[in-house]
C-alpha cells in the first residue's frame, strides 16, 4: 500500500487541501492502513512539486481532524479510526445540542439548520 496523491491545478481547490482531502479519503476508505507512516514534510512537498508549507498546512489540518498523528522522530502516521475525529465531532454536537435548546429551537429547526451547513460545506444540495 502506497500513498498516492495527485495535483490538479486546474480544479480551483487549493494545493494544502487536495492533499489534505486525498490523505484523509484513503485513510477512511482503508486503503492506508492504520499505524501506515506517511512521508516527511520535505519529502512529500519534493514528491509532489510543492512548498513544504503547503504540505505542513495538510497535515496540521489531518492531525487536527484526527487523520493521523505525529508521533515526533517515529514519524506521522495514520491515525486509528474513529479516533480522535469522532470524540471532537461528537462534543461538537453536544455543544450545539445545548445552545439551541437554550436558544429555543426545536428539535427539527436545530436538525434543519445543520442539514444546511452540511450541504454548504459540503458543496451540494443533498
Amino acid at each position: 500500500m502506497t500513498l498516492k496523491i495527485d495535483i490538479d491545478d486546474g480544479t480551483g481547490v487549493a494545493p494544502y487541501e487536495q492533499v489534505r482531502a486525498q490523505i484523509s479519503e484513503q485513510a477512511r476508505a482503508g486503503a492506508l492502513p492504520v499505524g501506515y507512516r506517511l512521508p516527511t514534510v520535505r519529502g512529500l512537498a519534493g514528491q509532489l512539486g510543492l512548498a513544504a508549507n503547503t504540505v505542513a498546512k495538510a497535515y496540521r489540518t489531518l492531525e487536527a481532524d484526527g487523520v493521523i498523528e505525529t508521533r515526533g522522530r517515529n514519524g506521522t502516521v495514520v491515525a486509528a479510526a474513529g479516533s480522535a475525529a469522532d470524540r471532537t465531532a461528537a462534543a461538537e454536537a453536544r455543544a450545539y445540542a445545548e445552545r439551541v435548546r437554550r436558544l429555543g429551537l426545536s428539535e427539527a429547526a436545530a436538525l434543519d439548520a445543520v442539514r444546511d451547513a452540511l450541504r454548504a460545506a459540503y458543496g451540494g444540495s443533498g
